[in-house]
């Protein structure tokens, strides 16, 4: 599974962005998809999750409300609605994907859970 992030830039505090995240491979439908994002000095932190049917999904308590998973498995690509921005929102986004044979979804919120990773995109937040 190969993954490849877009949709990072430049907002104004208060404004939206939506993160894309497009993947390839034959299996990629069957797979567990997450968000995490890493600011500057800090650890790589879980954002969001989707399973591969796309029924439940599980957020960060810091977004919630606030961004949105959603995956449409037609086109290939989860995507991460993101509203309400904040500097602290400032991070480098990667998005990441879990066998869902063998996932734990009590560790969705865990890197070690996840198989693949894309290479992320910058969300710059400015206040």
């Amino acid at each position: 599974v190969q993954l490849q992030a877009s949709g990072g830039g430049l907002v104004q505090a208060g404004g939206s962005l939506r993160l894309s995240c497009a993947a390839s491979g034959r299996t990629w439908r069957s797979y567990t998809m997450g968000w995490f994002r890493q600011a500057p000095g800090n650890e790589r932190d879980f954002v969001a999750a989707i399973t591969w049917t796309g029924d439940s999904t599980y957020y960060a308590d810091s977004v919630k409300g606030r961004f949105t998973i959603s995956r449409d498995n037609a086109k290939n690509t989860v995507y991460l609605q993101m509203n309400s921005l904040n500097p602290e929102d400032t991070a480098v986004y990667y998005c990441a994907a879990a066998n869902s044979m063998g996932v734990n979804y009590s560790n969705l919120g865990l890197k070690e859970e996840y198989d693949y990773w894309g290479q992320g995109t910058l969300v710059t937040v400015s206040s």
